[in-house]
């Protein structure tokens, strides 16, 4: 939102959120209904477009994404926080607006005349009047927005994005955009007098600009230099993404459209603009200090990446009733990503403080983790994803999720006794993930029952409250046994074999079934120790997240959420990694075998970097 907002600064459609694209629905029944009745293909050709720009818009915005996470060539070393990722959700909306009027303009100026198919001196004309008329007005009308009364209730949205994505380029208020396609739509307006307008004119044309667009705000340097030495004008006739991006960091110079000669007859061309240029293409790729591995989880976890939707990745994974309409195009991706990719790759970005932390996505889904079939070829791309990281010299290594499953590798133990003499540390996160399960539960609490599968977190859970003093209540056998292997002396008194659900604490994990929680006691809190939420299907219950820390303020480029976790919120297991890599600690925290008495460790580091737990306990005393 502009410093002061102008009159039409919002979309007349805003209301409806994410429900907008409702708008269009009676176009597309009279497309479809014109077609199919007269044949009028024009129509349909109309909203052809409109998908045509949302899909290379959307390219764009992925292939900057990853292209600015690995560091090569990039332009503006610095964060994209939340508040630009809610700012910027509204990018399609110059989209539906510009649909809407070419529909009208179909419907009621062509009518049923059709046009041309393709006509070269209309598009020579169209070339002629953009380079002319269109970015001379655009050039004085742009520094006419940077006066500071229509700055401040306009065209500051669009500045409030120092770093820029391709999206922002379309980020501007209603009114802005009026102006913007009333100065962009005349080459086509004179071609249409002209009667030497044509379809294909018109495609080009659009795309052009929405290719320059996205070009000029994708924040690492495309265009080689080959280009320039081959033609040397094409200075002035194509700007490059360092040249606009100076506009977004400097702001009072390189105010040109997408042809720079303007800037430069009259002395706006910023003097950084050529060393910034080489600057940036000499950029190398970043080594980061540490890798966080990860995975897909659901179907719909796709639209949480990063890469995709960053409305939909900035709050927590949920399903949302229109990710069914796109289920063909889901299972489409899906098949894409687990089949045509075989190897890791680097989806985020973050810093904290000094630390350089990448994300990297392995392209499988949980459900791939419960096949034995899948069982080789996962852990061979964990191994490949770990040498890679070694020869690159990085730190260490954080499985996330599933990939430190104890049957798929033993928590990373495999790797280590595979290569013994690996200097990259393999944590799983374990301690830390234990310690926020312990430090959970408000001190007093005299019992507590354990459910669910028994892992590494939930042993170092039971044997800490042990120790404690806390008498630890299990409902199976097998259980029981599994968690009596790890404990010795006076602990055994309080692993408890029960039958017994009163205990209002319940330290869950997966494996719970629904008629296990429909036992117990109105007002039970269920604290999971498992990587997966439960189901939550008491109304009458507490549900709390799974294991995890607030990310302190010094942590940068924070703009996603991690699958369930709400913003600015990490899984213990990932920030377990964080820490270690910040403390330096030169030992592996993997496998099994790994002894946790020393786990508060990983804690007091954890609060000492500004880390900080969920608060529970007023809840948790309050409802007991």
């Amino acid at each position: 939102m502009a410093s002061r907002p102008g009159l039409l600064t919002d979309w007349p459609w805003t209301p409806l959120g994410s429900f907008k694209y409702l708008v269009l629905a009676p176009l597309v029944i009279d497309s479809i209904y014109s077609y199919a009745t007269t044949r009028d293909h024009e129509k349909i050709l109309v909203m052809a477009l409109m998908v045509w720009r949302i899909v290379h818009s959307q390219v764009w915005i992925s292939f900057s994404r990853y292209r600015t996470a690995k560091g090569t060539k990039r332009i503006v070393n610095k964060s994209i926080e939340f508040d630009q990722v809610d700012r910027e959700r509204t990018w399609d909306d110059q989209i539906i607006f510009n649909t809407l009027i070419a529909y009208l303009v179909k419907v009621y100026l062509i009518g049923t005349d059709t046009l041309p198919f393709w006509r070269l001196d209309g598009l020579v004309l169209v070339a002629l009047l953009h380079a002319g008329p269109a970015e001379f007005i655009y050039y004085w009308f742009h520094r006419a927005l940077h006066h500071h009364f229509l700055y401040s209730r306009y065209h500051s949205h669009h500045h409030s994005s120092i770093v820029t994505e391709p999206i922002t380029s379309v980020v501007h208020p209603f009114a802005e955009h009026i102006a913007y396609s009333l100065i962009l739509v005349m080459p086509l307006v004179t071609t249409f007098l002209c009667c030497t307008v044509s379809i294909v004119s018109i495609a080009l044309y659009i795309t052009y600009i929405d290719f320059m667009n996205n070009l000029g705000h994708c924040n690492f340097e495309l265009i080689p230099r080959f280009f320039f030495s081959i033609f040397p004008p094409l200075k002035f006739l194509c700007y490059t993404p360092s040249f606009h991006s100076l506009h977004h960091t400097q702001f009072r110079t390189n105010y040109s459209l997408f042809m720079p000669m303007y800037d430069y007859i009259y002395g706006t061309n910023d003097k950084c603009s050529d060393s910034l240029y080489e600057a940036s293409l000499e950029q190398e790729e970043e080594k980061p200090d540490a890798i966080y591995l990860t995975h897909l989880t659901s179907l719909d976890s796709i639209y949480h990446l990063r890469l995709g939707f960053a409305s939909l990745s900035s709050h927590p994974l949920s399903s949302r009733c229109y990710l069914l309409l796109m289920r063909p195009f889901t299972l489409m991706l899906s098949f894409i990503l687990t089949f045509l990719s075989f190897r890791s790759f680097v989806f985020e970005r973050n810093r904290f403080r000094d630390l350089t932390l990448h994300s990297h996505l392995l392209p499988k889904f949980s459900s791939h983790y419960k096949s034995q079939k899948q069982k080789e070829s996962i852990n061979k791309m964990i191994e490949t994803a770990i040498l890679e990281a070694e020869k690159k010299g990085m730190r260490v290594m954080s499985l996330g999720i599933l990939n430190q499953g104890e049957e798929l590798n033993g928590y990373g133990e495999l790797y280590v006794r595979k290569h013994p003499k690996l200097k990259i540390r393999i944590v799983d996160g374990s301690s830390l993930a234990a310690q926020v399960v312990i430090h959970s539960i408000p001190v007093g609490i005299k019992e507590v029952l354990v459910r669910g599968q028994i892992t590494k977190v939930a042993r170092a859970i039971v044997r800490s409250l042990c120790q404690n003093g806390i008498k630890v209540m299990v409902l199976r056998e097998e259980e029981h046994c599994m968690l009596a292997e790890f404990l010795a002396g006076h602990c055994m008194e309080n692993l408890i074999l029960t039958t017994n659900y009163s205990p209002m604490i319940w330290l869950v994990g997966d494996g719970l079934s629904n008629e296990e929680q429909k036992m117990a006691e109105q007002g039970t809190h269920f604290l999971p120790f498992s990587q997966f939420p439960p189901t939550e299907l008491r109304k009458d219950c507490f549900y709390h997240t799974t294991p995890a820390m607030i990310i302190p303020d010094s942590a940068q480029n924070i703009d996603s959420c991690e699958n369930w976790l709400g913003r600015r919120v990490m899984s213990a297991w990932r920030v377990g990694g964080i820490v270690h890599a910040l403390e330096g600690w030169e030992e592996h925290e993997c496998g099994l075998d790994v002894p946790m008495v020393n786990s508060h460790r990983a804690w007091e580091a954890a609060l000492r970097h500004g880390f900080q737990p969920l608060v529970y306990f007023s809840e948790i005393k309050k409802s007991l």
